[in-house]
């Protein structure tokens, strides 16, 4: 018959999890299974929205928004 560890752990920097039972000899083989709660859809982002978010980024509303700050631009290099 088959053991079962149960554990809660939080996940360590780097997606790392580290599970420690002194039950478990050294070069035993073992089956580790994680499960992990599913993300609601509603906490899907779409990247518009993170790159509004970001700091020092222009989010341009429409093409002529573009073409205006580009135009803009190019005038400016030009001086």
């Amino acid at each position: 018959m088959q053991s079962v560890l149960h554990r809660k752990m939080t996940v360590l920097p780097g997606g790392k999890i580290e599970i420690v039972d002194w039950e478990l000899s050294a070069g035993e083989s073992v089956d580790v299974i994680v499960l992990y709660p599913t993300s609601p859809a509603s906490k899907r982002r779409s990247a518009v929205d993170i790159f509004a978010e970001a700091p020092g980024q222009c989010l341009f509303k429409t093409a002529a928004d573009v073409e205006a700050y580009l135009q803009a631009e190019r005038e400016a290099w030009e001086n």
